[in-house]
């Protein structure tokens, strides 16, 4: 009898980072287990969410409900399978076996990132393994939750990425871009320190007039009021995934001036994309960037000083975008997902 693998995710509006790594995961999971398994995910939505999923449950379970009483919706939504990946604290936990992707500890470090289910640091220590996207989130949910050896398994980089071409010009005038231009791409969160950006952008434009500033992501309050005011800055909104690749291959550079990620998907596709880097010395995004990317204080004049070099072209700024592209080779979705499916197939032997 084939073994039942439950891949569980939440439904959301508004994808990000973290789905997608569960897509990749979902996708992929299959063909990496091969025979003797069924593959099943599991999209848990709420009662009136107009997102598509394959279960709805009452909001309250996903947050405020007793840890008694999510364990009982558990039982009842993940029935019939052997083993269970839950993709996000907010769902009910599963009956053990169970491995647990927790990306990060923001709902504990900031507070506009929401707070965690009244369960989450002891659904996650009685989980069978956690699962994390970096060694420096493994450790915080170490240090944070209590758990007991953290896995840390990277996230990988589309393939596309890495043959990816510029939008052409009046494409990116559709846009209401024009070059030379630096992305952000990204939410808006206290942790995603729009605030040094906008610091930093008056100095850069200082020495580099022509250039503007490029701003992706959902629309937002924050983002409106900060570089509303600031010349040469555009908020293009949400771009279709088709275009994505195509606006960050057009980029003269690419900024992630985050204080705290958990991984730092943006930095790492655009080393492989080859447009340089600025990124925050903080939190994983060395790990992820290494010797690939400018990696300055997230200020603004630290911020506008990595910028201004990335936008120099010059000889040292060629070269770490050759190691970038090199090193965005080893961050592949086929061993991310080859490392996840040892632990799935531990859970049952």
């Amino acid at each position: 009898m084939n073994s039942r693998l439950a891949l569980a995710t939440l439904a959301v509006g508004e994808p990000m980072g973290q789905q997608v790594y569960e897509r990749e995961l979902a996708q992929r999971a299959p063909d990496e287990l091969r025979e003797g398994w069924d593959v099943d995910r599991i999209t848990v939505r709420t009662l009136r969410s107009p997102v598509p999923g394959t279960v709805r449950i009452p909001s309250r379970l996903l947050m405020g409900a007793s840890p008694g009483v999510r364990r009982a919706a558990g039982r009842v939504i993940y029935r019939g399978h052997d083993v269970v990946h839950r993709f996000d604290l907010r769902l009910p936990p599963a009956p053990r076996p169970e491995v647990l992707t927790v990306h990060d500890v923001v709902s504990w470090r900031f507070a506009d990132e929401g707070r965690p289910p009244s369960d989450a640091a002891a659904t996650a220590r009685r989980a069978s393994v956690v699962v994390c996207p970096s060694q420096f989130s493994a450790d915080e949910v170490a240090s944070q939750l209590g758990v007991a050896e953290p896995r840390a398994i990277h996230n990988g980089v589309d393939r596309a990425f890495f043959a990816a071409v510029p939008l052409a010009a009046e494409e990116l005038e559709a846009l209401g871009i024009r070059t030379p231009f630096v992305l952000h791409a990204g939410g808006c969160t206290q942790r995603k320190n729009l605030a040094g950006l906008a610091a930093a952008w008056p100095l850069v434009r200082a020495s580099l007039p022509d250039t503007m500033l490029v701003l992706m992501g959902p629309p937002d309050e924050r983002r409106d009021r900060l570089f509303g005011p600031l010349p040469g800055t555009v908020r293009v909104g949400r771009v279709p995934d088709a275009a994505v690749r195509g606006v960050m291959a057009g980029a003269s550079a690419v900024v992630v001036p985050s204080t705290y990620e958990g991984f730092g998907l943006p930095a790492l596709e655009a080393m492989a994309v080859g447009v340089p880097v600025v990124a925050a010395d903080r939190s994983s995004l060395p790990e992820v960037c290494g010797d690939a990317a400018y990696l300055v204080e997230p200020d603004g004049p630290g911020l506008a000083d990595g910028l201004v070099a990335a936008l120099g072209g010059g000889p040292d700024t060629r070269a770490m975008v050759g190691r970038g592209r090199e090193r965005a080779e080893r961050f592949s979705w086929e061993a991310s997902v080859a490392a996840h499916a040892e632990l799935w197939r531990s859970c049952v032997g």
